[in-house]
């Protein structure tokens, strides 16, 4: 996860969103997290900080000075911690912060913090678009720290437009790319994901029980991690992972076109997809209607992406998958190297908590030189982490002694 042994500050001002706060504290507690929570005298006004406490566990800072306060403590909180979020950071908070003013104990923690800093605004949306808020975000963003973009929608004071809390769901993936190290900061990865629809009319294809899920966590993982991510995806249900570029396809002859079109731009290739190995011969170009007892279908193997695209490779890593029901580490070396690979990926799929729709997977991941890496049963977040951890140790060294 994420998070696991992270200590996080979450920062709450006074807007009505103070409210979902409550539940991004409760997912990054979920998550592994150790939370902070530090609230502005407006934030209780809308939530108390009682209601923190009993999801964190750990007692809220409220003030400088007085009962429950400690001496120091609004510059200690600002450095020993992973990272800081805001949220709801409300319009006063951002002309605070732009302005360097530290008049209450978050303003004060957040001008001696020397760690990560997310900030997620919220508020009216005609104070959003105000010049003058516009002006601190650019500040603010211009000085290092991530500044989310409002979502659109209804606001509580019955308006329509940008102003609403980023979900909680962008705030954490925000925040995870801020604790992960960036390790493949300004690389270019490619990774496929999903089955394909090999059409046998307008209404039928061939495809296979692929979700997607591996490929989609090594795109959001990677991304984490810094890189570039462009996913090419067959037919997916999952959401698009935040900040990757996504490509829709459905054939086998459609990924292999978008695969060769972003190959000679990319340093690694992570080819998760589960391509189907056959399309019918021919398409129907009706329905084919229930006839005869038998229904004869005439299949041609579609072209084997990876060998094809490994035979191209330059100093790119190529990564494949085998998703296997018997023998599973000798035909994973032999795939690998048949097809020319630098690492394999190799998955019993006959389980049913690993493989295909779930979201855990064991897998073995095998690379030249007698690599044999065996991992246990993990998330497949987990799994994405190791794969990449690989790759990161193959790709070549940048100019000028650094590496990725």
């Amino acid at each position: 996860m994420a998070f696991t042994g992270k200590r996080i500050l979450l920062g709450v001002s006074g807007g009505i969103a103070a409210y979902k706060a409550a539940e991004l504290a409760r997912r990054l507690v979920s998550g592994g997290a150790a939370v902070k929570v530090v609230m502005t005298r407006a934030a209780q006004e809308f939530v108390t900080p009682l209601t923190f406490q009993a999801l964190t566990g750990e007692e809220v800072a409220t003030t400088m000075f007085g009962p429950g306060s400690e001496p120091l403590e609004h510059v200690a909180l600002g450095q020993k911690v992973d990272a800081l979020v805001l949220a709801p950071a409300t319009a006063n908070l951002l002309g605070k912060m732009a302005a360097g003013i530290g008049d209450d104990l978050l303003t004060t923690i957040l001008l001696a913090a020397t760690k990560p800093i997310l900030v997620c605004p919220a508020m009216n949306c005609e104070m959003w678009a105000n010049p003058a808020v516009q002006e601190n975000v650019a500040r603010l963003r211009d000085r290092g720290l991530t500044v989310l973009q409002p979502e659109a929608g209804e606001l509580a004071c019955g308006a329509v437009g940008y102003g609403r809390l980023p979900e909680p769901e962008t705030i954490l993936e925000a925040l995870a790319k801020l604790v992960t190290p960036q390790d493949l900061a300004g690389r270019r990865i490619l990774v496929t994901a999903g089955p394909t629809h090999e059409d046998m009319d307008p209404v039928r294809f061939l495809t296979n029980r692929s979700s997607g899920k591996q490929g989609y966590a090594l795109a959001k993982v990677a991304w984490r991690r810094g890189a570039e991510v462009c996913l090419i995806s067959g037919p997916s249900h999952l959401p698009a992972p935040q900040g990757v570029e996504r490509l829709e396809v459905r054939s086998a002859r459609e990924m292999l076109d978008a695969v060769l079109a972003r190959f000679p731009q990319t340093e690694a290739l992570l080819m998760a997809a589960a391509v189907g190995d056959y399309h019918p011969t021919s398409r129907a170009e009706h329905k084919i209607k229930r006839g005869s007892q038998e229904l004869t279908v005439h299949l041609t193997q579609n072209p084997d992406i990876l060998k094809e695209v490994a035979a191209l490779k330059k100093r790119q890593v190529v990564v494949g998958f085998a998703a296997e029901t018997r023998d599973l580490e000798a035909t994973a070396r032999r795939k690998l190297e048949d097809k020319g690979l630098d690492l394999i990926v190799a998955n019993q799929v006959n389980r049913p908590d690993s493989g295909f729709a779930v979201d855990t997977n064991e897998v073995a991941i095998i690379g030249r030189k007698n690599l044999l890496v065996r991992l246990p049963l993990l998330s497949k977040e987990e799994v994405a982490a190791k794969v990449l951890d690989q790759v990161v140790a193959l790709l070549p060294t940048r100019q000028g002694g650094k590496s990725a």
